[in-house]
């Protein structure tokens, strides 16, 4: 049977800036492998310590993500932003291997490197929404975040094998080159590409914009609201899966990866889904029903009982639907967002949405930590899957499961959005 090639890719810019994004990711799975071995493997760090260095890596989001909104939509030129945060991380973690054979490297710099990571991330995230609507035509929106999101769930498939094998056959610290690579791969990919990007924000551009926005903006404020609540609880859950799998379940190490590894093929079926979903019942609805797929099958983790084989389907199933449900909605709201954000806050309002989503995530890995410790592992895991679920809940009142590619009635809130959060006279802190 003969595939045809997307559309889109046929588009030049675009596959080349899908290219970019696709290596990037590959390495950052890589790195989210190596990384972490570096610390074990190399400086023999332990528990507290690891759990400080997964910490960094998330913080930037909540301490930068606000200003570097503000400081990309004042500046403009966010290609070039970009490109400069790939370099930037491509330096830092060629930092690690350099360091290691001169038999330099300590954990203080394994510290810097991943914060400093993350930040140059924050960077590069914030100014990704304006490119990707430079590229994209706006009917194309949902096709264009469905071939992104496809890249990154062929990533979570391949990259952490790929990093286990690079670590067996380089070292931990030389794992940690391949990803530095990849950002000089994203780099090259973004520098061949010159797009017609929206125009810097006029003024001044008032750090709290973007915050202002999405209190502003039911479709925005539901969404942050819904996602903050189902990654807490999510991170809460993760932090105490593993455990529970292999100290509870019996479920041997190398078993557990292959059935965490379903989770990446169901996101893989919810990539290639997701368009005609959405087309069926509606990108609201996608959304919402992404939600739920994403967050209810984690009922089943706690539920396990029983024979062994009944355990491993219930996490394989718990994984699948889940990576299924996750794609789902990441490829909605990308499209959802592309739509009703304005060009002049959307640096702004992408690192609004960061502080929140992404700030709250270490907290619920350390709430899940304290709580496991009094109440036990399976009970928490009950609070987690009840929290995530309660995520879900909150949005059916709201707007966005509503909401279609064709409404115009957020379009005229967002715009009172804008205005209320461009008002002259509020200062930024």
């Amino acid at each position: 049977m003969r595939m045809s090639v997307p559309p889109l890719l046929k588009d030049t810019a675009f596959r080349r800036y899908w290219s970019g994004q696709t290596i990037s990711m590959f390495g950052d799975q890589i790195s989210s492998i190596a990384l972490p071995l570096v610390g074990v493997l190399a400086l023999h760090a332990g528990a507290a310590q690891m759990g400080i260095l997964t910490a960094l890596v998330w913080l930037p989001n909540l301490f930068f993500g606000l200003h570097a909104g503000a400081w990309v939509d004042r500046r403009g030129h966010r290609r070039a932003t970009m490109i400069i945060a790939d370099v930037a991380r491509a330096l830092l973690l060629a930092s690690i291997p350099v360091s290691y054979a001169a038999g330099l490297l300590t954990l203080w710099q394994l510290y810097g490197v991943a914060f400093m990571t993350g930040t140059f991330g924050v960077l590069f995230t914030v100014g990704n929404p304006a490119l990707f609507v430079a590229l994209v035509p706006d009917d194309q929106y949902v096709k264009g975040n469905s071939l992104i999101y496809g890249s990154r769930a062929f990533s979570f498939m391949g990259g952490p094998s790929a990093g286990g094998l690079l670590v067996q056959a380089l070292s931990a610290p030389g794992a940690v080159l391949a990803d530095a690579l990849s950002y000089l791969g994203s780099a090259f990919f973004l520098a061949a590409i010159h797009p017609e990007e929206p125009q810097a924000a006029a003024g001044e551009g008032s750090v709290t914009a973007g915050a202002r926005f999405v209190r502003r903006s039911p479709i925005v404020r539901s969404s942050l609201l819904s996602a903050s609540v189902i990654n807490f609880f999510n991170f809460f859950f993760a932090a105490l899966m593993v455990l529970f799998a292999i100290k509870y379940l019996h479920v041997r190490p190398g078993v557990l990866g292959l059935v965490l590894g379903i989770g990446a093929v169901g996101g893989v079926a919810g990539a290639i889904v997701a368009g005609r979903l959405a087309d069926r019942i509606g990108i609201g609805r996608a959304y919402a029903l992404g939600c739920l797929l994403f967050t209810a099958p984690a009922a089943l983790i706690p539920a396990a009982a029983g024979p062994h084989l009944v355990i491993l389907l219930m996490l394989g199933g718990s994984e699948f639907v889940a990576g299924f449900g996750v794609m789902v909605l990441d490829i909605a709201i990308g499209a959802i967002f592309a739509q009703v954000v304005p060009d002049d806050l959307r640096s702004r309002v992408s690192g609004a949405f960061q502080a929140v989503n992404y700030g709250i995530r270490p907290l619920g890995s350390l709430a899940a930590g304290a709580l496991g410790t009094y109440l036990g592992i399976r009970t928490t895991l009950w609070i987690a899957t009840a929290g995530e679920t309660a995520g879900f809940l909150l949005l059916l009142p709201g707007p966005l499961p509503r909401f279609t590619m064709t409404s115009r009635q957020e379009p005229a809130d967002s715009q009172r959005a804008v205005a209320a959060a461009s008002a002259p006279g509020v200062s930024s802190p």
